[in-house]
């Protein structure tokens, strides 16, 4: 998993480190930063994948602002210097500077660095060898593609372990995406989203349901969805000109049929998007949603809360979500140090912070209080202050 994320000179974050589980949940008021953390994972994200056009980026959820602003503009020295990262996964570290010169139509550049035992592994390799020009290399690089474990050069296998721990990188970060569904791309099957199998405003449904479907796995979604107590059950319906999913409710008669995506009601469509997210092997392993309570009931929160906690796992999924409803606190248990609550404000001097809510400390013979209780009674924070 992705353990840690430094971030530095993004937007309201002038310096702020993040240490994440599996399912990682952000509270606090409007304003403080909750989404610009996720925006700054999503930079990164995009920049250790060498994608940093505005397309690509609005694709994956960041909402575009000129580049002086995408650096924290606390001070006016501040937006001329370079966006920071430093993410930590498995133990293995990777830095990367995001930069753009503020001019006009100008594009943000970045640069990864190279941990100084690879830079000596080939220095070493290129004295050895004779000379640093470009064949020799390549020399180097085609040597590590050809080495086996039972080869014994420290250059060689150093190499070869980073290329490889940059591999597992790569796969884990590089394609992490803010994910805000919305009511009508929900509902509408015939638009694709710029990003598959899943947009950001959850394009692209229908087509997964398919390959569920293919893979088996709907039975597990349609178990799931039983949290929305009218639900039986629900089948995948294609014609040349319509794409529908026929809905059965359990109280209304067999001989009535069903009703469709257009006719039900949003929180079942929500519901159903976050399933399939966790559930296929084609959406990331490591993403955020923003605003996971959206159009569901408060008890229903905590419940999904639960519910995809026990799916990440399942099929190691990692995640952050930003809500301002208390319920969803109540499907974590911090026990579980794999289950994550954060509270995110601002300082002072309007930089944001972050700070992790532990499991609560009891005296002999204390009940326990909810966290929904403790949210909302301000005792961990994330409450709108100032009225």
């Amino acid at each position: 998993m992705i353990e840690q994320i430094r971030i530095q000179n993004f937007k309201s974050i002038e310096d702020l480190t993040l240490n994440l589980g599996r399912i990682n949940i952000f509270i606090g008021e409007n304003g403080c930063g909750k989404s610009n953390i996720l925006e700054a994972i999503c930079m990164a994200s995009a920049a250790s994948n060498e994608k940093l056009d505005n397309e690509f980026l609005a694709s994956r959820g960041i909402r575009l602002t000129s580049a002086e602003f995408t650096r924290s503009a606390f001070e006016k020295e501040k937006i001329s210097k370079p966006i920071l990262f430093d993410i930590l996964m498995d133990s293995s570290h990777k830095n990367i500077t995001v930069n753009n010169d503020n001019k006009p139509y100008s594009k943000w550049s970045a640069q990864i660095s190279i941990p100084d035992y690879i830079k000596e592994s080939l220095r070493k390799y290129l004295k050895e060898n004779g000379d640093n020009t470009l064949e020799r290399i390549l020399n180097f690089l085609i040597a590590v593609e050809k080495m086996t474990e039972e080869e014994n050069s420290n250059s060689f296998s150093q190499f070869a372990k980073y290329l490889k721990e940059t591999q597992d990188f790569n796969k884990k970060f590089n394609n992490f995406i803010i994910y805000s569904p919305e009511n009508t791309a929900l509902r509408t099957f015939d638009k694709e989203g710029q990003v598959e199998p899943l947009g950001v405003s959850g394009e692209g449904l229908f087509k997964l349901l398919k390959v569920l479907s293919s893979e088996e796995k709907l039975s597990e979604i349609k178990e799931k969805l039983v949290c929305m107590g009218w639900f039986e059950d629900f089948l995948i319906k294609e014609e040349t000109t319509k794409k529908e999913i026929h809905i059965k409710d359990r109280y209304i008669d067999n001989d009535l049929g069903y009703f469709t995506q257009n006719s039900t009601n949003e929180g079942f469509l929500f519901i159903l998007f976050y399933l399939c997210l966790f559930v296929s092997k084609d959406t990331p392993n490591f993403f955020a949603v923003d605003n996971i309570d959206a159009s569901l009931n408060p008890k229903l929160c905590s419940e999904l809360t639960e519910i995809l906690v026990k799916l990440a796992k399942k099929y190691n999924k990692q995640a952050i979500f930003t809500t301002h409803n208390a319920s969803v606190l109540d499907g974590l248990n911090l026990h579980d140090d794999d289950q994550r609550l954060f509270v995110v404000s601002r300082n002072r001097s309007g930089r944001t912070k972050i700070k992790r809510v532990h499991k609560p400390k009891l005296n002999n013979n204390e009940d326990p209080v909810k966290l929904s209780v403790a949210f909302t009674r301000g005792y961990i924070g994330g409450l709108s202050r100032g009225f």
